[in-house]
């Protein structure tokens, strides 16, 4: 519901004046989220009033999904200074993502207050972007029975439009999407591409078209996109979309093969999906020999893989 959200709040912080918590930035930036805890655990037995600190503990509960002891953290924050946006909105998030967690009935307990904080955060901030896009899509995925109301959503994204047009198009886009209205869905995608152009912008309308099966314009998308972006996993991205709808294989061999020459860690996609997606590829072409060759090196990284054993069986059954 709003678990992307949450996810821009953890960003890494890299600059602290405690120098306890000197250390904390880059254990963020590390992954390294339970020996951050225990620093600010020992910090704040000594200064249990530091805000500061207690945003950090909060953070590093989220980011490792402790939702009760995060939301326990943020609450403090909310409590002590309740006119903050910024931590109305960390305190939404973490009862948003404990709301994901737990069974449905728990959930309706949660959602009253995910909605409060988070209109409490946009009042107090007009400028806070994030918090509409949290509304957009809260109040979009709600049944309308607990509060779901698209004209809210509405609402929420023309305010985006007004702060940023690229991010109130996006709004747009998905609230249409979600309502399958595509052609107006497509409509604002495309005009975020226009206004924006930002590879966030073509790679949410190739995935509007990967959603309603429209494998060519998401291919003529992704071609798009490459022109005015270099970036590897746009390649991967190609082939994938070749791979799951069976056109333009040759083109889809090409992408992947250029994917795995290219490939460096931060191209999303493991080099073990793009063999797969090679052997997939092989495998529609009749072409065993290649086929088996890119699924065993997949499996190579990815052992237990159900899916890529899956795949094996069927090259082997060709």
């Amino acid at each position: 519901m709003i678990r992307k959200y949450l996810i821009l709040l953890l960003v890494p912080i890299v600059g602290f004046s405690q120098t306890s918590l000197n250390e904390v930035g880059a254990l963020f930036q590390d992954k390294q989220y339970s020996k951050a805890e225990g620093i600010i655990s020992n910090y704040l037995k000594e200064y249990p009033g530091d805000l500061y600190a207690i945003e950090l503990y909060g953070d590093a509960y989220g980011f490792q999904k402790k939702w009760d002891e995060a939301i326990a953290s943020y609450k403090k924050l909310v409590n002590t200074n309740p006119n903050s946006a910024n931590y109305q909105y960390k305190y939404g998030g973490a009862l948003g993502m404990k709301a994901l967690s737990v069974n449905k009935f728990k959930a309706l307990g949660i959602i009253g207050d995910v909605k409060e904080a988070f209109e409490k955060a946009a009042e107090l901030d007009p400028n806070h972007i994030d918090t509409r896009w949290a509304l957009v899509e809260l109040y979009m995925q709600l049944p309308g029975i607990i509060g779901g109301s698209k004209s809210k959503s509405i609402k929420y994204a023309n305010e985006l439009e007004q702060l940023s047009k690229v991010d109130g198009y996006l709004a747009k886009g998905y609230i249409y999407a979600y309502d399958n209205e595509d052609n107006l869905a497509e409509k604002y995608y495309k005009m975020a591409v226009n206004e924006g152009g930002s590879l966030t912008c073509y790679n949410k309308l190739t995935g509007f078209y990967e959603s309603k099966k429209q494998p060519e314009k998401a291919i003529q998308n992704i071609e798009e996109a490459q022109k005015k972006h270099i970036n590897n996993a746009l390649y991967y991205q190609l082939g994938k979309v070749v791979a799951e709808n069976n056109i333009a294989l040759d083109k889809g061999e090409n992408a992947l093969q250029t994917y795995l020459k290219n490939y460096n860690g931060q191209d999303g996609a493991p080099k073990a999906w793009a063999q797969y997606r090679l052997a997939q590829i092989y495998l529609l072409k009749k072409n065993k020999i290649e086929a088996l060759k890119y699924i065993n090196s997949a499996l190579v990284e990815l052992p237990k893989s159900k899916l890529f054993l899956e795949e094996r069986d069927k090259i082997l059954s060709l």
